[in-house]
């Protein structure tokens, strides 16, 4: 073997060694990603999770079709973790939590399901579910602080990831002022669900986003207004009793 053939040969072999090197680098990193984004959505592959569906806000058994974008961007996370969903309208959703992932959207006017998790899983959070038009209606207050709607200016919607029960599975709750807030929430969290794994370290959260101009831009335009997970699990002071009256201190000489 004469001196050119030989390093066209060593050649070769480097240019093969180097390009298995770089799969199996490829591969390794994006099995890690995979099991990251499992872990952070409690969707291990093979298994099973709940998309709970809403109705739309006066209608009878119609999903708005903002929440059906929604379902369908969730649909894509959970194919991309190799699980699969089972889709149940909220008023049949009669199980418990925490054996398997569920993704629970709409408000709690039109999704029962979403009304008992808030009581359950989030007792610091109270929905204004009114039907009469009025300033307060469907504001959400978080502790003290109120969020009154400017509808297609200035929205705003819960996105949380909760876990409870006896399986540790999460709860991811998108409960939204109006159906075009629950699909930015979904989006949100397709876009940032590796920051927010970082962040928070696979537990729960519960954040308070705001959807900017949803006339003009639709779903995408999301801002990030507070982590509110500590005011959202905190169940307000119970009231004193009507007829309690407050103590004066003792006279003194």
């Amino acid at each position: 073997m004469n001196e050119d053939v030989r390093n066209i040969v060593l050649g070769v072999l480097a240019t093969g060694i180097s390009a298995s090197l770089g799969w199996l680098g490829r591969t390794y990193r994006w099995r890690r990603r995979l099991r990251r984004k499992q872990a952070f959505f409690g969707l291990p592959g093979g298994s099973e999770c709940l998309l709970v569906v809403n109705r739309e806000s006066g209608g009878d058994n119609v999903v708005h079709r903002y929440d059906v974008f929604a379902m369908l961007e969730l649909s894509a996370l959970i194919k991309d973790c190799g699980a699969q969903a089972r889709i149940l309208p909220q008023d049949q959703t009669h199980q418990g939590f925490g054996d398997r992932t569920e993704f629970c959207v709409g408000g709690p006017y039109s999704n029962r399901r979403m009304a008992a998790h808030l009581t359950t899983l989030l007792p610091g959070v109270r929905v204004n579910v009114d039907v009469e038009p009025s300033e307060v209606r469907g504001s959400i207050t978080i502790g003290a602080e109120r969020y009154l709607m400017e509808k297609g200016r200035s929205e705003y919607v819960i996105l949380a990831r909760l876990t409870a029960g006896e399986g540790h599975r999460p709860v991811f709750l998108f409960c939204g002022q109006r159906a075009i807030t629950n699909q930015a929430a979904t989006r949100y969290l397709a876009r940032h669900h590796e920051t927010l794994a970082r962040r928070h370290r696979g537990g729960s959260f519960v954040l308070l986003l705001k959807v900017v101009n949803s006339e003009a831009y639709g779903p995408d335009v999301v801002e990030l207004v507070a982590d509110v997970t500590s005011a959202a699990r905190t169940a307000p002071p119970a009231p004193e009793p009507s007829g309690a009256t407050a103590t004066e201190p003792a006279a003194t000489a």
